[in-house]
């Protein structure tokens, strides 16, 4: 049957600034046989061009079009609950860029909507804006609730845990809109076209509570990757499983290099991919 993919980046193809064995492999199977793909990232700092910048300098030779990131999906959300909205952003560049593209106006009188996603710009100014927005009726929109993100140096602190500070004080609950969210898996798959149905994608990563439990929910073959967050020891804590748990994107590269290399100009290849 077809076939196609959702891919997680960080943990999956690189960690930091390096790129994990196999990852070029794999990407390069997946361009040659034609096999429809998309990366999905939970990080809402950078625009997609950025991203895409980012996996060409570890030679994966991507471009924006192969990115989907929960700043893009956060925008196209809240466009649809209010077009031109106000929005009060705690957040960076990709987060405001993908909110104005899709017609939000930033707003620090009386926004419509508080957005938090990550970033390293923060206050204590910009908490108490918030609160006082939020309690006089501004709606809480998180980019994901990831608690932390992780750097070259560590982890630190991520939207989730920005998230918790704005609803502890103020004793609302934010709709989160980053993996699992249906919301951000439904638009992923719409971006990734090819006329795929649900159970015809896979949804490739390296975090249960993201990554796995996102792509169970919409009913797309899981594989797990042990190359990040989520170690096998831990597997057994959990009360849903991934379809497939592998050592790292190597182990798919290997099962799609099988493929016939399709030209340019020929339709794109039946993907069969197993079940294991």
């Amino acid at each position: 049957m077809k076939h196609g993919y959702l891919i997680d980046m960080d943990g999956v193809l690189y960690r930091g600034t390096e790129l994990i064995p196999g990852a070029d492999r794999f990407v390069a199977a997946l361009r040659s046989r034609r096999v429809p793909f998309l990366l999905v990232t939970n990080n809402s700092q950078r625009t997609r061009r950025d991203v895409a910048a980012k996996l060409r300098e570890l030679g994966l030779g991507l471009s924006e079009e192969n990115v989907f990131t929960c700043a893009m999906a956060t925008a196209r959300f809240i466009a649809s609950q209010k077009p031109g909205a106000r929005v009060f952003v705690i957040g960076e560049g990709g987060l405001l860029t993908a909110l104005h593209i899709n017609g939000c106006v930033t707003d620090e009188k009386a926004p419509d909507f508080v957005v938090v996603g990550e970033g390293r710009v923060l206050n204590f100014e910009l908490v108490e804006k918030a609160v006082r927005f939020l309690m006089k009726g501004a709606k809480l929109v998180a980019t994901n609730l990831d608690p932390n993100c992780p750097t070259d140096q560590g982890l630190r602190p991520g939207c989730g845990a920005i998230v918790a500070l704005l609803e502890s004080a103020t004793g609302l609950r934010a709709f989160s809109v980053g993996k699992p969210s249906p919301v951000i898996m439904r638009m992923a798959q719409q971006e990734l076209g090819a006329g795929l149905r649900p159970e015809e994608i896979t949804m490739v990563g390296d975090t249960m509570e993201t990554d796995i439990l996102g792509g169970l929910q919409m009913g797309h073959r899981t594989v797990l990757v042990l190359t990040g967050s989520t170690g096998a020891a831990s597997l057994s804590r959990y009360a849903f499983a991934p379809t497939r748990v592998v050592a790292s994107v190597a182990d798919l590269a290997d099962e799609i290099e099988a493929f016939p290399i399709v030209d340019p100009g020929e339709p794109p290849p039946v993907a069969e991919v197993g079940v294991a």
